[in-house]
């Protein structure tokens, strides 16, 4: 049985799981899971990407150790951030997190030399601060870009770590602001308007091409070889290829982020979308039109502020006991990456929850309003509507948040608690191999 493994790495754990076909069917098992999440290195927020792949060659071994060697790999993670080379091929710098704040006088700086309304008509991606272009302009004014040779997004830089090959994969290059979103190529004008080197930006490849065979010495450490295929890199774009829906209805991808959408045919770029800070992102024959929702990190945050050691079911419990009913924008730039979660959401609040749970009930319905806003937008800009909405993540898993979404929005909550980056990567895979 051919057995391929999908390396899912979110911005708080990472996990490998392999996939095979039975009666038609992917199948699915975890092999391995670790923890991930931003660090801190002289006031700056960072990834520790060194740490990163010594977890992936850890569940690699340990694929071995369970009889589940793999015919190829896939590796997806979150979207923007990046990493760049200098000519030895060595890192420069540290890889940043697009929760650092070093953009906020990029942002002002890139939309001085190109308005934002043209940069979103020309590729049609929201308005965040972290926007890879607006990290790339504050490398570009820092001087990190002078000596890079090449730039990688996450998961392509993992991929070169592990095959020694660069590619630039689409669906994850869409999400930097920099895609134009008619040629599906990277936008000169734009690169060329502010100031950055065309030799960064390489030809973009599709999910399902191979990267390579794993290095010589890898091979050796882990006892066996497999080829690298790209997968849709960008985990959310794996998260839809996943669903099993045989409509197209809209989706939330809700982990760290809830990112809300549905699939269209061609880029929706108008001024109606521009303004309700729609984003369209690729996939695999098709845009996702969606938005993003701070999502589970508010919740997360919450917790690790007020209660990190209860248990989530408690948690939950205590949220639904609560009669607290205000609820917070949590789009709003002060719940990216506050110092006290707690605080951010005191100050949006006219009254002061009294105790835990209401402050996670609060949590869950500034959430579940905030899936409201952006249905009801999506529905006027693209005209779809459903009475159905498909939620896949780990926020799938909390019933009292889809309760709430469906009485809120006023949809059927399709709750699928999969794997579904996972099973998107290893459905590229297998359309690949088989």
């Amino acid at each position: 049985m051919r057995k391929y493994l999908a390396i899912d790495i979110g911005a708080s754990s990472g996990r490998h799981i392999a996939g095979w076909l039975e009666n038609g069917d992917i199948k699915t098992e975890e092999i391995y899971r670790f923890k991930n999440g931003v660090e801190s290195k002289e006031g700056k927020l960072v990834w520790n990407v060194e740490l990163l792949f010594k977890e992936i060659i850890n569940g690699l071994k340990v694929a071995k150790e369970k009889d589940c060697i793999p015919v190829s790999i896939g590796v997806d993670t979150w979207a923007v951030d990046y990493a760049l080379l200098d000519k030895d091929n060595k890192l420069i710098g540290d890889v940043f997190s697009y929760r650092d704040s070093r953009t906020k006088q990029a942002a002002d700086d890139v939309h001085r030399i190109i308005s934002f309304k043209k940069l979103y008509e020309r590729t049609g991606i929201q308005f965040q601060p972290f926007n890879t272009v607006y990290q790339l302009y504050a490398d570009k004014l820092s001087g990190k870009t002078e000596r890079a040779e090449s730039m990688l997004m996450i998961p392509d830089y993992l991929n070169f770590l592990l095959t020694g090959v660069k590619k630039q994969e689409y669906t994850n290059a869409t999400s930097t602001g920099l895609v134009n979103a008619q040629t599906h190529c990277w936008d000169c004008e734009i690169l060329d308007l502010l100031g950055f080197n065309r030799k960064l930006f390489k030809e973009l490849s599709p999910p399902q091409t191979v990267v390579g065979r794993l290095k010589k010495e890898i091979a050796e450490e882990i006892g066996y070889n497999a080829e690298v295929v790209l997968p849709a890199t960008h985990d959310t774009a794996s998260a839809v290829e996943g669903i099993p829906m045989t409509e197209n209805c809209p989706y939330i991808s809700s982990g760290t982020w809830s990112l809300l959408g549905i699939k269209v045919p061609q880029a929706i770029t108008d001024e109606k979308s521009r303004i309700a800070n729609y984003s369209n992102e690729g996939g695999i024959g098709y845009y996702r039109y969606q938005k993003n929702i701070m999502g589970m990190w508010v919740v997360n945050r919450l917790r690790d502020e007020l209660c990190p050691d209860k248990p989530f079911p408690e948690i939950v419990k205590e949220a639904q006991e609560s009669n607290f009913n205000e609820y917070a924008g949590v789009n709003d730039s002060a719940f990216l990456s506050p110092e006290s979660m707690k605080a951010a959401f005191c100050n949006a609040l006219k009254s002061e929850p009294g105790n835990a749970g209401d402050y996670f009930r609060c949590a869950y319905l500034s959430l579940a309003h905030s899936y409201k806003t952006a249905l009801d937008g999506l529905s006027a800009n693209t005209g779809i509507k459903s009475d159905k909405l498909y939620i896949v993540g780990g926020g799938a898993k909390n019933g009292f948040l889809n309760r709430l979404t469906e009485e809120i929005c006023k949809v059927k909550v399709m709750a699928l608690p999969i794997e579904a980056s996972a099973i998107g990567n290893i459905k590229q895979q297998i359309l690949r191999g088989e």
